[in-house]
């Protein structure tokens, strides 16, 4: 059985690493949701996803220095966040990590659309930029609900909204299968859940219909250059 060189893949996918970092955070969500430790745990898991968006962004001087310097802002307000019991500054933590999530999606859609040629890496770009959308409208609803407390309603839920509940809302809106269980309920958080759809929407239509036409184009080149028996 060949032995896969760990290095050489991740220097040629650093995106499938931020893929998967994201998609286990989900995991890590589903296990710590309403434990004391949690949040600390998962703000710790936060910073490994920030470091390894930061990595995937490094192709470009100026975005690498703009998503550390967002990376920095946002790791230093979220960790005041969680031993001061401040709800403004929870609010501007969130509001932090909701631009630099946005900002890395950002990054990485110019680093998918740059070229005519689809590359493995960017087809994972791909995966992770719909979760990077996501984790920075959940963000966003969170600052929306620190704002404005009862912007989002749902069946029987009385106590205040985890970031984790607002995660599935926000990735049931991107998708565009609906909001679930979780309404939005004031002006703003309205904006925000049509805002989202709109960008999933678009992210579907634009970037990754590119990338499978373009995937589609590459594989009938190699086809049409095979010498026929």
């Amino acid at each position: 059985m060949p032995k896969i060189n760990w290095r050489a893949f991740a220097s040629r996918h650093p995106s499938a690493f931020l893929l998967a970092a994201q998609l286990f955070s989900l995991v890590l969500y589903a296990a710590l949701d309403g434990m004391p430790s949690g949040r600390a745990i998962l703000g710790t898991f936060g910073i490994l996803v920030l470091a390894l968006a930061i990595w995937v962004l490094k192709r470009s001087p100026t975005i690498w220095r703009g998503t550390g310097i967002l990376a920095i802002a946002s790791f230093a307000l979220s960790l005041s966040a969680i031993f001061v019991a401040s709800p403004a500054l929870s609010m501007w933590a969130s509001a932090m990590e909701a631009v630099l999530y946005f900002f890395a999606a950002g990054s990485l859609i110019a680093y998918m659309m740059e070229d005519t040629h689809v590359t493995t890496d960017e087809l994972f770009a791909a995966g992770a930029t719909f979760t990077l959308l996501a984790w920075g409208f959940a963000y966003a609803f969170l600052v929306c609900e620190s704002w404005l407390p009862g912007s989002f309603s749902g069946a029987d839920h009385r106590q205040p909204w985890t970031f984790f509940e607002l995660l599935y809302g926000s990735f049931n809106n991107l998708s565009s299968t609906g909001s679930g269980d979780i309404v939005p309920r004031t002006a703003p958080a309205r904006v925000l859940v049509m805002f989202e759809q709109f960008t999933g929407i678009a992210y579907i239509a634009v970037v990754v219909s590119r990338l499978i036409g373009m995937t589609i184009i590459r594989h009938r080149d190699k086809s049409a250059s095979l010498p026929r028996e």
